[in-house]
């Protein structure tokens, strides 16, 4: 009886151990499936912890460093793109040297003051008059004004060139064809405040001005569907009531320029004859009844000199 028991015991033994078999089996099939177990989370390297949390938990300093990195890589990858279409568009136009392409805008923009000399008498507070903006790049700005001649040559090139430019228009002189300058604007060019029937500001009362420098406000908010920031008075002439009233009507700043270009020659305020970082360049809305030359061709003789001296087409809207 003794024996029975014994072989019973034995029997069952061998029964627990085999079943103990297969489980310790199937566990080890199903670490082998997913890979080693993870060490201990204190034992994983600081680096790998580190990315595990996410960028959101990573320090500030090496997230914002890795962010500037990436921004600057897309950033120089879109310029390289641009400049091939670039140089094909200037071959296309007949221009010998292929636009400098312009660095990215300031994060901030410069402190815009009134050019010395420039300044009125109890002018304080008033939207700035300048001619160049500050900056240390090699970058100007060209301004086209009135809005005479509406060549739709002009268009496609400064479209093919991807060269900015920030236009001033005149009412007496746009109305026969407003739809051009919206093209203008939907191609992304700034459209800006000229006055009403360009005249001679400080020859008008306060009143006259309002009508003149306000009415081209309304007219463009109208039109086009913004209030500009930016005026520029006929000749570049303005006492204080054009200032006075250029900032009740929404005006913040009044860029006038350095040089001015043509089709055939370029003209100089500054004694030097030369370009200079942030110098406003002033061209007009004008055609060959007026010019030696066409409006592409003024643009090839500007584009011409900006690039032989080294220099790059910025927006302007982008500093001021």
């Amino acid at each position: 009886m003794q024996l029975v028991r014994q072989k019973g015991k034995l029997r069952a033994y061998r029964v627990r151990a085999a079943l103990v078999s297969l489980v310790v089996a199937a566990l080890g099939s199903g670490c082998a499936a997913e890979g080693p177990p993870e060490a201990p989370r204190s034992a994983r390297p600081a680096a790998e912890k580190e990315a595990r949390r996410g960028p959101q938990a990573q320090k500030p300093d090496a997230r914002k460093a890795r962010e500037a990195a990436g921004g600057g890589s897309a950033h120089r990858e879109k310029a390289a793109i641009s400049q091939k279409a670039r140089a094909a568009a200037a071959k296309k136009w007949g221009l010998e040297r292929t636009p400098l392409a312009a660095p990215p805008p300031p994060a901030v923009k410069p402190r815009i003051t009134t050019r010395k000399g420039f300044e009125v008498k109890g002018g304080e507070g008033l939207p700035p008059v300048f001619t160049t903006v500050p900056t240390k790049e090699k970058i100007v700005f060209l301004t086209i004004d009135d809005g005479a001649e509406k060549d739709p040559e002009l268009l496609r090139m400064m479209s093919d060139l991807r060269i900015p430019y920030s236009a001033f228009l005149s009412d007496y002189v746009i109305n026969d064809d407003y739809g051009y300058f919206e093209k203008m604007r939907d191609g992304g060019v700034a459209l800006h405040n000229h006055t009403l029937n360009h005249p001679y500001l400080p020859g008008l009362s306060y009143a006259e001005q309002k009508r003149e420098i306000c009415g081209q406000q309304d007219k463009l908010e109208k039109r086009y569907g913004s209030r500009p920031r930016l005026m520029r008075p006929p000749y570049g002439n303005y006492n204080k009531d054009t200032l006075r009233v250029a900032k009740k009507c929404g005006i913040e700043a009044v860029p006038l320029w350095a040089s001015e270009a043509f089709p055939d020659h370029m003209e100089w305020r500054e004694w030097d004859r030369d370009l200079h970082p942030g110098d406003i360049i002033l061209t007009h809305f004008r055609g060959e009844e007026d010019w030696a030359g066409s409006m592409p061709d003024m643009i090839r003789r500007v584009m011409r000199t900006i690039t032989e001296k080294g220099y790059a087409v910025a927006r302007l809207e982008d500093y001021v």
